[in-house]
């Protein structure tokens, strides 16, 4: 499904306290292996994908957004309450990139390529499956 003011994508933090829709369709899609998305998730990898922040409506629990803004990088929003993971970006910026773990059913997209396999997770393997590997930060 691509999201569109008609049909937007519905999202939500893991309490459902921060809630949102996409209402365009997202525009790139990718896996991060770097250590800031390991630590951040928990996980070996983050997938994310990116989209105008004019097309991203909170309608509820704005206020309870946060940010981990680390050296160098992008903040990393989160919701207060449950520390669920939302976004990369700012809500003042033009692109956020939306956690696909946040959104509610299928995005319609899926992850483009893989990024930072440098720093991939020494304890699960890197799939086979055809997308484009670059050992740092994508194009």
């Amino acid at each position: 499904m691509s999201a569109s003011p008609q049909t937007p994508l519905t999202g939500r933090c893991g309490c459902g306290a921060v809630r949102f829709e996409v209402r365009a369709p997202f525009e790139s899609s990718r896996y991060c292996h770097c250590h800031r998305c390991q630590h951040r998730t928990g996980t070996a990898a983050g997938a994310s994908a990116r989209v105008a922040r004019a097309a991203v409506e909170f309608t509820s629990g704005i206020d309870l957004i946060r940010a981990w803004e680390p050296a160098g990088g992008m903040p990393k929003a989160y919701c207060v309450e449950c520390g669920g993971h939302l976004f990369s970006g700012s809500l003042e910026d033009d692109l956020i990139s939306i956690r696909l773990g946040a959104i509610e059913g299928d995005p319609g997209i899926r992850p483009e390529l893989h990024q930072w396999v440098s720093s991939a997770a020494t304890w699960e393997e890197l799939p086979e499956d055809g997308l484009p590997r670059y050992e740092e930060a994508g194009p």
